[in-house]
């Protein structure tokens, strides 16, 4: 009897797990609720509506997509630390959210670890231009110009602590140059005080630059991501224009809780990587002057770990504050 009783004791067991096993190997069997950090309509909201109908079509499954914006994503990223690690769950993560923010809040609403990563989603490269009046038109006029002129030239940009004031202290810490780091709210007015010359120099978005770039209403100096652009084949990157190692992107990428199960993330990422290859979801991202970029869990892990030591290296060299 007690022979039996441990082979009965052992089919409990194996019936208890395989259901676990079993749902794993079903998912997803109902909806998937994304959450994204930024308001309906904003770079995050349109690649991720973008690349629903793809991805359900091949995980056979729809989503619910909820805005939570707010505290820079902080607010979105907290409630997708705190859901059930079951993959019904997820989350569009912002890079300030997972790399900024933690270099400037002492209490956080969730920790970065409580998130397993995905994939990478896109990457949002800026442009450093010069006004139409500035005799600069490459990176070593900028500097020699700025060397020339210690203190008084500035660059314009989007808001204090965002990629774009991060981008713009980079490259005046890389170039070893002096310059007024000018806050505007959002990059339309930080593109209003160049092109007026109000300001010499700014950095700015694609979307914003690109057709006064076209037009030579600005001149650019060069693109912060480690490639050129295809939006703009022939502006240089600040990196091969003699800044050695400069990169730097906005971002986001796909998250879950911590805990949800290898093989969830394995499908999601294997459907999201599939959908960033589809000509469509490609054309809708390059619309924003944004640039797919999947790559696999681990990447967007070790991605996510280079991120936050070069930012908030930055952050602490620079005395870079928040709003």
């Amino acid at each position: 009897m007690r022979h039996f009783g441990r082979i009965g004791a052992l089919v409990v067991a194996a019936l208890v797990f395989l259901p676990l096993r079993v749902c794993n190997a079903a998912y997803p069997e109902q909806l998937i609720k994304v959450i994204v950090t930024f308001p309906p309509g904003g770079s995050a909201d349109i690649v991720m509506r973008a690349l629903e109908p793809v991805v359900a079509a091949d995980l056979k499954q729809g989503f619910v997509i909820e805005n939570r914006a707010g505290a820079g994503g902080n607010i979105g990223m907290a409630a997708v630390a705190q859901a059930k690690p079951d993959g019904y769950t997820l989350g569009v993560a912002p890079a300030g959210a997972l790399t900024v923010n933690p270099h400037f809040n002492q209490t956080m609403p969730f920790d970065p670890k409580d998130l397993v990563p995905i994939t990478l989603l896109a990457e949002i490269p800026f442009v450093l231009v010069a006004s139409g009046n500035v005799s600069a038109h490459s990176v070593a006029e900028t500097i020699a110009l700025a060397k020339a002129k210690p203190g008084a030239l500035s660059i314009g940009h989007g808001g204090n602590s965002t990629a774009m004031h991060l981008t713009a202290a980079l490259f005046a810490q890389k170039a070893g140059v002096a310059m007024e780091l000018v806050p505007y709210r959002g990059t339309a007015p930080a593109t209003v005080d160049v092109l007026a010359g109000h300001v010499p120099f700014a950095v700015l978005d694609i979307p914003a630059s690109k057709q006064l770039i076209v037009e030579g209403k600005l001149n650019a100096i060069g693109v912060s991501s480690a490639r050129r652009l295809p939006s703009l084949p022939d502006v240089p990157t600040l990196a091969e224009s003699g800044i050695s190692g400069f990169e730097s992107v906005g971002w986001f990428g796909l998250v879950a809780p911590a805990g949800t199960p290898a093989e969830i993330v394995a499908r999601l990422n294997a459907a999201f990587v599939k959908a960033l290859g589809d000509p469509s979801v490609v054309e809708k991202i390059r619309t924003l002057g944004a640039e797919p970029a999947p790559t696999s869990p681990e990447q967007f892990a070790r991605f996510i770990q280079s991120e936050s030591a070069k930012w908030g290296k930055l952050i602490s060299e620079a005395g870079i504050k928040p709003n």
